[in-house]
Parts: C-alpha cells; sequence; structure tokens
C-alpha cells in the first residue's frame, strides 16, 4: 500500500486516553497513513499502551518542539501533519489534506472546536479560527500539515519551549499561505476549564503580546506554568 501522509502525535502522560485517541485513527492507517508516536519520556505507561496502534514509539527528549521534530525525522512520508494527544481529526482528514497540497498550497490547518461545558469555549474557538484565517498564523490545536520539503526548508519546529507552533506557521507563512480548512478538529477544553475561561484567554494574550516583543520562549513558558 503506498504511504500518503504521516501523523506525528507529541505525547507527554498520556495513558488514560492514548490507546483510544489512536484507535479512532485506525481507517485512516487503512488508507495508508503512517502513524508515529512521539514520546518525551512518560512513566505512566503512554508508549506501551500506544504501541499497538502506531507504526512506530519515536522517543525523543521532553518538549513538544522536539518530539515532533523526532517524529518527524523518523516519518516516511513526504506529507506530514501534527496532531496533539487530546484531538480528533475530522472524518477524511487525509483526503482534504492531500486536496489542499494537490491545489497548491505547502503546508495548512484545520479549523478547531474546543470540546467543554462552558459556552465560551465555542467563542474561543470561533475567533481562533478567524484570527488564523486572517493572519496565516495556526496553532498547534489546529493540526498543522505541512510538505516535508516546506517543513525542512524552515528547519522544523525550532527548539523552544513555547510558541514552537506559531514560530513555525510563521516561518512557513514566508513560503506560501496556508490552506485553511473549514474541517473542524475537535480538541479537549481541559487546561481552559482547569484554569478557568476568561483566565486562560487572557494569559495567552499576554503572552503572545510578549512573544511578538521579542521576550524568550522560556521566560514565556516560566509564565505559563
Amino acid at each position: 500500500m503506498q504511504l500518503v501522509l504521516s501523523i506525528v502525535v507529541p505525547a507527554l502522560n498520556e495513558a488514560a486516553g492514548i490507546a483510544a485517541m489512536l484507535q479512532a485513527l485506525a481507517p485512516l492507517r487503512a488508507r495508508g497513513v503512517e502513524l508515529l508516536l512521539a514520546d518525551g519520556g512518560s512513566t505512566d505507561g503512554t508508549a506501551e499502551r500506544a504501541a499497538p496502534w502506531v507504526d512506530a514509539v519515536v522517543q525523543a527528549p521532553r518538549g513538544r518542539a522536539l518530539q515532533m521534530n523526532a517524529g518527524a525525522a523518523r516519518a516516511r512520508s513526504d506529507v506530514l501533519l501534527f496532531l496533539h494527544a487530546d484531538t480528533q481529526l475530522p472524518a477524511g482528514a487525509d483526503g482534504l489534506v492531500l486536496q489542499a497540497l494537490a491545489a497548491g498550497a505547502c503546508w495548512g490547518r484545520f479549523d478547531v472546536h474546543i470540546d467543554g461545558r462552558p459556552g465560551m469555549l465555542r467563542v474561543v474557538a470561533a475567533l481562533m479560527n478567524l484570527r488564523s484565517r486572517a493572519t496565516g498564523i495556526a496553532t498547534g490545536d489546529q493540526a498543522i500539515f505541512t510538505t516535508r520539503a516546506a517543513f525542512n526548508q524552515v528547519g522544523g519546529f525550532p527548539a523552544q519551549p513555547l510558541m514552537e507552533d506559531i514560530e513555525l506557521s510563521g516561518r512557513l507563512k514566508r513560503i506560501g499561505r496556508p490552506a485553511c480548512l473549514r474541517a473542524r478538529v475537535r480538541t479537549s477544553g481541559r487546561r481552559w476549564e482547569q484554569r478557568g475561561v476568561w483566565r486562560t484567554i487572557v494569559l495567552m494574550w499576554r503572552l503572545r503580546w510578549r512573544y511578538w516583543r521579542g521576550e524568550s520562549p522560556d521566560s514565556l513558558a516560566r509564565a505559563y506554568r
């Protein structure tokens, strides 16, 4: 079977839900999608629970950017998609990605829906999608995909502890505008609910503002934690 797409899932201590998340991707694997788990040193059995459902478990230094780069280096396809462990792809995601790239894009992302009880999460997701479409900047929650050639051209994810998705998409944007797919990925609202929706909104905007002003990702990561 021809390999059409490689999905890289970075994970750290996601044992509770990783098997179910990966099982949902089984139809894509049946259609020639390669699935790799990039584990950052989990201590709860994440890698062991994931192993039956992926083509490879890649051990990497802890840090989402480092893990995704390690997964990309191991991947065999010329098309890469980076999927967070708490995010679900829409049906037919593989076909949507390949169609977008065949139409001339070299990278892109999906719209996002944030699961959770607070109704404000729907507003947050809608604003994320609008902002991304207007600016050409994507977040990791939107399942960024790219050709390997474009990914290599910009040097992959920068080795920084926060805003690696913002930085990557900014670099990719210099090559070409993203394909902004309206099909929605579904991502967990757990971090929003744990911190409080409004508190998280304010925190993320403050961090992005400080990042755009040149503050170091290490300093921002400490503020985020």
